[in-house]
């Protein structure tokens, strides 16, 4: 049963007695788009969840049937000039508030995720989608360009062709589509049933040792920013640091006396 611990208006957020957090982006009549006020909201609460220790993974949604979210408001954007942006480090919290967060996140995107959405569900550990979501970078079109790691992280992982097609032209994407490029982990069949997959995968993973899944993710992390024998050297280091976790004792204990781990998260 979820029990609410945060309603700011831009965002809401809850936490079930599994250890997982839902996090919704909450602006229907923008269609969830990125103003200040969600960015403070969003980060605020990211920052609360990833100091609670009941929570072991988040889901990031929108809330009731809305779009993930159309991306920037182009409202606040149009006010924006180059020495403004400088000056309030523009997008920086959020893009800190992803990069930093020690907990899986996975995205459950409903409708689409375009710009700064996009970018945001790129920011997540994992991707599940309704069937009819649609994604993009329609930045090119307004005279601008993806400015919260999209150009980046898009063509890491899709390669640099396709991310240059897609980036270039503004064009949008299926979901079905970006399954078989490899970046959603899953493509549901309703809107509906993307948030209760998003939930099974979540509890799945929040049911494990939070210390173990967060050196995993750490390790995974790793993965993007560096070389491949720096990369090794990072998995190395924390693998031998999981040893002195109660919950390795456990898990191999159990694995040992054929029984199910009771892992205590420590």
């Amino acid at each position: 049963m979820a029990c609410e611990i945060d309603k700011p208006s831009a965002v809401i957020s809850s936490v079930r007695s599994t250890g997982v957090a839902i996090i919704e982006l909450n602006r229907p009549s923008k269609r969830n788009a990125l103003s200040r006020r969600m960015i403070a909201d969003l980060t605020g609460t990211m920052r609360h969840l990833d100091l609670d220790t009941n929570v072991r993974c988040v889901v990031l949604t929108s809330s009731g049937q809305t779009p993930f979210s159309a991306g920037a408001d182009l409202v606040e954007l149009s006010q924006l000039t180059t020495a403004e942006a400088h000056r309030i480090g523009w997008l920086r919290d959020l893009e800190v508030a992803f990069t930093s967060f020690r907990k899986p996140i996975i995205a459950a995107v409903r409708t689409f995720a375009f710009g700064g959405g996009f970018e945001i569900a790129l920011m997540c550990d994992m991707i599940l989608a309704s069937a009819d979501a649609q994604f993009g970078f329609p930045e090119i079109k307004l005279g601008t360009i993806p400015g919260l790691g999209g150009t980046q992280r898009l063509a890491r992982t899709i390669g640099k062709h396709k991310a240059m097609e897609l980036i270039l032209t503004g064009a949008s994407i299926s979901a079905e589509e970006l399954l078989r490029l490899g970046l959603l982990n899953k493509v549901c069949s309703t809107e509906q049933d993307v948030l209760e997959e998003s939930l099974k995968m979540s509890e799945k993973v929040a049911a494990f040792s939070a210390p173990a899944v967060g050196l995993a993710k750490q390790a995974v992390v790793a993965a993007e920013a560096t070389t491949l024998d720096a990369g090794l050297q990072i998995e190395r280091a924390l693998y031998y640091s999981s040893f002195s976790l109660a919950d390795c004792q456990e898990g191999v204990a159990a694995f040992l006396e054929k029984r199910v781990a009771n892992f205590q998260h420590q």
